[in-house]
């Protein structure tokens, strides 16, 4: 099917309004970040209820154009709504005098400042934050990088998939007679986020708390490497390297993908309990009472043993035979889906994680929300992603309280850039 006819938007339904301000309401953030890591941590918090004013150039940041180009969002792609919602837009030249000068007026209404740009580009701009801070004593300023902003390695790029690469983490998915596999997903990105946006949401208590702002530094490169889990801690301590094993463990067995007569699935064993109430389910209660296999080590020693057994039973009836045979019995189990099938899963419908919301040019578009509950201060009703510029003038004028002789002046001197600012 041509993906760019279908359209698995009306499957989901109409985003419920919330009516919450949410707990950040009060907020304001300028945000000067591109592609995944800064759009999704300002994301994060315009969701939560800060106000995220997102500056780009004329051209809007490159993200915008990730494939596939749809018409209904003005030739732009889809991967953009992922990192935006819940923003105004603005344009702003920052290679202009009064493009800049704009800024610092934003900044005196701001409380937190987002950045992801290269080391250095801030500065040279005269934006950064030694700069800023003399503006708004107390800002909360927020690099985003991906080696840090000092030291020796500090004017590289970097992304996702290099740190994946660097960090270690790489090595440790995939199979062991192959090189290591790098996760499709941008973890590296995300993860990255929600670093920036914990160390962001702690600068604001500190400032509730004690007065003051403060600098907030995250990089791609030491989240990646927390993000080997606890196998850096097994090197650190003990030596070990972890080796790749596909689908199975390191650590516990059985585990892995199994297959039913129709279908794969993942289980993990992940305690002698769970390992004795999975062989009682297949019918094999003379495994689950094996003295060799009640301790860890035996059941790593034995795990080809126990995966030919499960692989047989298995095999014998559909996963709709076996999901609530193992689920009744307490034992980890999932279906080993697709992206769309797991999206138009019965577990999605029932989260209602995935909803639709409007659009200004698509009319609506799918909406994936912060997976946060929080039972008095929810997070607020989602916005689509803005167009590029699409706030622009609100802003100059109820933020700044700028007239439009003000607004001429700026676009005289070429601070929205070659962006056409629609009339009020």
């Amino acid at each position: 099917m041509d993906m760019m006819t279908e359209r698995p938007i009306g499957r989901f339904p109409t985003h419920q309004s919330t009516g919450s301000a949410g707990p950040l309401h009060g907020i304001r953030v300028l945000d000067f970040t591109h592609f995944v890591a800064g759009p999704f941590c300002t994301m994060m918090l315009g969701d939560l209820g800060a106000e995220v004013i997102k500056v780009e150039s004329d051209k809007g940041e490159d993200f915008r154009q990730f494939p596939p180009s749809d018409p209904a969002l003005n030739g732009e792609g889809s991967p953009f709504l992922w990192t935006n919602r819940n923003k105004k837009g603005i344009v702003l030249n920052l290679k202009s005098e009064s493009g800049i000068a704009v800024v610092r007026d934003l900044v005196k209404t701001a409380d937190v400042v987002v950045e992801n740009f290269s080391t250095g580009v801030m500065e040279r701009l005269g934006i950064g934050y030694e700069d800023l801070k003399r503006i708004r004593p107390d800002i909360i300023y927020c690099a985003i990088s991906a080696y840090g902003r000092t030291g020796a390695f500090a004017d590289r790029l970097g992304f996702d998939t290099v740190v994946q690469a660097e960090s270690g983490f790489m090595s440790l998915n995939g199979y062991r007679d192959r090189d290591g596999v790098r996760v499709q997903p941008v973890v590296m990105d995300t993860a990255t986020a929600l670093m920036a946006a914990n160390g962001i949401l702690a600068a604001l208590v500190t400032r509730e708390r004690n007065g003051g702002g403060q600098r907030v530094d995250v990089s791609l490169y030491e989240t990646a490497l927390t993000m080997t889990g606890f196998g850096s801690m097994q090197y650190l301590h003990n030596g070990i390297e972890r080796e790749r094993v596909g689908n199975s463990s390191n650590d516990t067995a059985p585990t892995g993908v199994y297959h039913a007569s129709d279908a794969s699935f993942f289980i993990s064993s992940s305690s002698t309990a769970v390992f004795q109430r999975l062989f009682r389910a297949v019918g094999r209660p003379d495994v689950a009472e094996d003295p060799g296999l009640q301790d860890r080590i035996g059941r790593l020693e034995r795990k080809d043993e126990m995966n030919a057994i499960l692989d047989e039973e298995f095999g014998k009836h559909p996963f709709a035979f076996w999901e609530p045979k193992l689920r009744g019995a307490g034992v980890p189990a999932g279906e080993v889906r697709t992206l769309a099938d797991a999206l138009n899963s019965e577990v999605t419908r029932d989260s209602g994680i995935v909803t639709r919301i409007p659009h200004p040019t698509a009319g609506e578009v799918p909406n994936l929300a912060l997976p946060i509950r929080l039972s008095e201060t929810p997070v607020v009703t989602p916005v689509a992603a803005p167009l590029i510029g699409q706030h622009t003038r609100d802003v100059l004028e109820k933020v700044l309280g700028y007239d439009d002789a003000r607004i001429g002046e700026i676009a005289q001197d070429g601070g929205f850039g070659r962006f056409a600012l629609p009339e009020s």
